[in-house]
């Protein structure tokens, strides 16, 4: 049986992280080695990078509620919790989305979060 030499697939795999690496600068994107270090580290970061957005698409969406709060006499923890024991099931994201563009709506939430809460 003839002896098969790892020449394509090496070839293969070197293209595969140039092609990532493409747009890099200098070195990091020409010669393999420091391409893949940069692309395996790039990789990385993105994958946390991933993660973190939603945190902190999070933490914005609590200062906007909170801001909205306090201009309707509440505090964030209280609304929260006011909505709560009125069974008002409603995700942060849409509350923040309420607190910057319907400030009437959001007027009426804080007000039955205050009568449950009293």
């Amino acid at each position: 049986m003839a002896r098969i030499k790892g020449g394509l697939n090496a070839k293969k795999r070197h293209n595969r992280v140039l092609k990532l690496a493409k747009g890099y600068r200098g070195a990091r994107s020409k010669q393999y080695r420091i391409a893949k270090q940069s692309v395996m580290r790039a990789l990385t970061t993105s994958y946390a990078g991933r993660k973190e957005r939603k945190r902190q698409f999070r933490q914005l969406w609590i200062a906007r509620i909170n801001a909205a709060a306090r201009m309707n006499g509440l505090s964030y923890s209280k609304l929260i919790h006011g909505l709560k024991l009125a069974n008002i099931d409603i995700n942060r994201k849409m509350l923040a989305e309420m607190a910057v563009n319907d400030a009437e709506g959001f007027a009426t939430l804080a007000e039955l979060a205050k009568d449950k809460i009293a």
